[in-house]
């Protein structure tokens, strides 16, 4: 029952999938016929067509050239296309992840630790109170040029702004899960003679990683997002930057390979964080089952 319920779902998922495809690949061909009915997003010029998005990522991949012919491996076309172009689609991705992997483990572990120290001690957590709040209300993308403008066009700039859209994200989460600990496992864990650093590593951490895990799925998209955002004003190579290329020369084609990219690395790396935490949290869901 349980297999024939999970094809039945990826049956209508494929089948929503052809139908959107299709309805982009020929809808606007019924334009000038049912301009009532046919909207001009779907116009080419703005969102190109699925064919041209594949001709083009063939193109920016080094895959084919400029004339549609295959690169051959064993001749070096391959090779030399990559030569030619310093930021073609693999290198572009290959950078883009990176500093995304960096900003967003650094803004976890500053921002589940931070979270950790000041939801368990009252005190900290009013003297800090009106400085997180006051950094917090500024819109993190605000400070994306500042950012540049401090440490360059290069990859420390996506870092630090990757770094500081997620932070927030992982200590207000963190900070909640401190504080929302029942005492009576503390307290408990005191009468039995656990020390301090006891009670946080096997009492405080376990009971705060759901709300840690929680914040991770939408940190890690945001992260791609700081980093995007930096390579828009201002980089050397990265995704952001082909975007800002083929804006520049007006292909949708170019932009929108570009941008069927950052979706199929933010599942990817949405199914890595819930592969871990379903690893990581499995003792909950055994409890649950019993």
């Amino acid at each position: 029952m349980r297999r024939h319920r999970t094809l039945n779902t990826l049956g209508w998922q494929v089948a929503i999938c052809v139908i959107v495809l299709s309805i982009w690949q020929w809808g606007y061909d019924l334009h000038k016929m049912l301009p009532w009915l046919v909207p001009d997003l779907l116009d080419p010029y703005f969102v190109s067509k699925p064919s041209m998005i594949f001709e083009n990522f063939l193109m920016q991949s080094c895959l084919t050239s400029k004339l549609g012919a295959w690169n051959g491996w064993m001749n070096g076309e391959f090779s030399k296309c990559l030569a030619r172009n310093q930021n073609n689609l693999w290198v572009a991705t290959a950078v883009t992840l990176q500093n995304t992997f960096f900003g967003f483990v650094t803004g976890v572990i500053s921002g589940f630790a931070v979270g950790l120290i000041l939801g368990r001690s009252d005190r900290l957590s009013a003297i800090f109170q009106p400085f997180i709040t006051a950094v917090n209300s500024i819109p993190r993308i605000a400070l994306a040029p500042i950012i540049v403008l401090a440490f360059g066009i290069g990859d420390m700039s996506k870092v630090v702004t990757s770094w500081i859209v997620v932070v927030f994200l992982v200590f207000f989460n963190t900070f909640e899960g401190a504080r929302s600990i029942d005492e009576g496992f503390v307290n408990a864990a005191r009468l039995l003679g656990a020390s301090e650093w006891q009670i946080t590593r096997t009492v405080v951490i376990p009971s705060t990683m759901a709300w840690v895990f929680a914040s991770l799925t939408p940190a890690i998209s945001f992260a791609l997002i700081g980093v995007i955002v930096g390579e828009f004003i201002g980089a050397e190579r990265g995704i952001g930057r082909l975007i800002i290329e083929s804006e520049a020369r007006g292909e949708a084609a170019g932009m929108m390979v570009a941008v069927v990219v950052l979706m199929v690395v933010g599942v990817a790396l949405s199914a890595v964080i819930w592969r871990l935490q379903a690893y990581l949290l499995r003792w909950q869901q055994h409890n649950s089952s019993e």
